[in-house]
């Protein structure tokens, strides 16, 4: 029997879409045996998801994945991502502006206020009067 896991592309035996394996249910007192197979998949927009005996389903034909993810990012798309990440790694390791007016410690904002506590630590009403 075909041991399926979160991911794999599955259909039902008496055809159907494509569907995604979410989730696969197993006894509460037996890991290894197997209640059900919660798949997803959509019509159109909208976001499908059931629950199948595992014998009503099987691996999904295998289809040229590669070749679509290809077609999906052109190398100019590519290209500009890159662009992108070059320019943030560069931001993140330009060192900190030192021309600023100086209120600011490295690390830390130029509005950092610490936290207050919610009473003070001495209190100006004394119990004993004899006390110093």
């Amino acid at each position: 029997m075909t041991v399926f896991r979160s991911g794999n592309l599955v259909v039902l035996k008496s055809g159907g879409p494509v569907m995604t394996v979410d989730a696969v249910n197993t006894d509460i007192f037996d890991d290894n045996k197997v209640t059900g197979i919660v798949c997803v998949w959509f019509i159109g927009a909208s976001l499908q998801r059931a629950r199948f005996e595992q014998d009503a389903i099987e691996p999904a034909p295998s289809q040229n994945t590669a070749s679509r993810k290809r077609k999906a990012r052109p190398e100019a798309v590519a290209g500009e991502y890159m662009t992108v990440l070059d320019e943030m790694v560069t931001a993140m390791n330009a060192p900190a502006d030192t021309a600023g007016d100086g209120s600011a410690s490295p690390g830390r904002s130029a509005r950092f206020d610490p936290p207050q506590p919610p009473f003070p630590a001495h209190s100006a009403v004394r119990d004993d009067p004899d006390r110093a």
